[in-house]
């Protein structure tokens, strides 16, 4: 699969990685550091470029920046009509400590008005980058941590379950992209227990459904 990565930081450039190791064709956008766009691209037998490169052609596109750069970026993405678009960005302010959507939307559902022709869904923001591969590393040992996903098109949820299950999660689908005024506050509960809290940020969950 080709699949366009807009955001070089811990997340964008973690999954990457990883999924080229799978085999997919990643193409790395998105970075204040043209050299650490080459590094990737080299490391993984990847390719650097703009966002517009990176968004042209791809199967699937990952958004991996800071809240506070999504308007600058999808400028420069264009419409992604049509294309399915991985979300994992926490609409946090400038310092990181508190969420600047909530309650009655989302980030994910901004973004989704933003650019209502793109595949929205939401993944990735409840797990932190430390975990990704660990998680990887032990993928198909043992039962699988989950990740949360939330989306209102059912074929990119397909998408992006194939490309969680390619890290080493398990896709925990959680409803419509309205679901994501939830899991954003949730994230940063995860968030808080993995820099917050001893034991290391390598943090992953799993729930379950108790019967009998």
């Amino acid at each position: 699969m080709k699949i366009g990565i807009l955001g070089s930081g811990r997340m964008g450039a973690g999954l990457g990685r990883l999924w080229a190791a799978c085999g997919h064709e990643v193409t790395f956008a998105c970075s204040r550091s043209p050299a650490k766009l080459a590094r990737l691209a080299q490391e993984t037998g990847g390719a650097p470029g703009t966002v517009a490169e990176a968004v042209a052609g791809a199967e699937a596109l990952l958004l991996a920046v800071h809240w506070s750069r999504v308007a600058e970026v999808l400028a420069q993405a264009g419409e992604m009509a049509g294309q399915v678009v991985l979300n994992c960005c926490v609409p946090l302010d400038e310092t990181d400590t508190d969420l600047v959507v909530g309650a009655t939307s989302s980030g994910a559902e901004e973004l989704a008005r933003m650019r209502p022709r793109a595949r929205w869904v939401s993944c990735f923001n409840t797990s932190p980058s430390e975990s990704l591969a660990p998680v990887f590393a032990n993928k198909g040992r043992g039962e699988a941590p989950q990740l949360l996903l939330c989306g209102d098109d059912a074929g990119a949820r397909a998408v992006a379950g194939d490309l969680i299950r390619d890290i080493g999660f398990e896709p925990l689908e959680a409803g419509a992209l309205r679901t994501a005024r939830f899991i954003e506050p949730f994230a940063m509960v995860t968030a808080e227990l993995a820099y917050g809290q001893p034991g290391g940020p390598a943090l992953t969950y799993r729930f379950e459904k108790l019967r009998g």
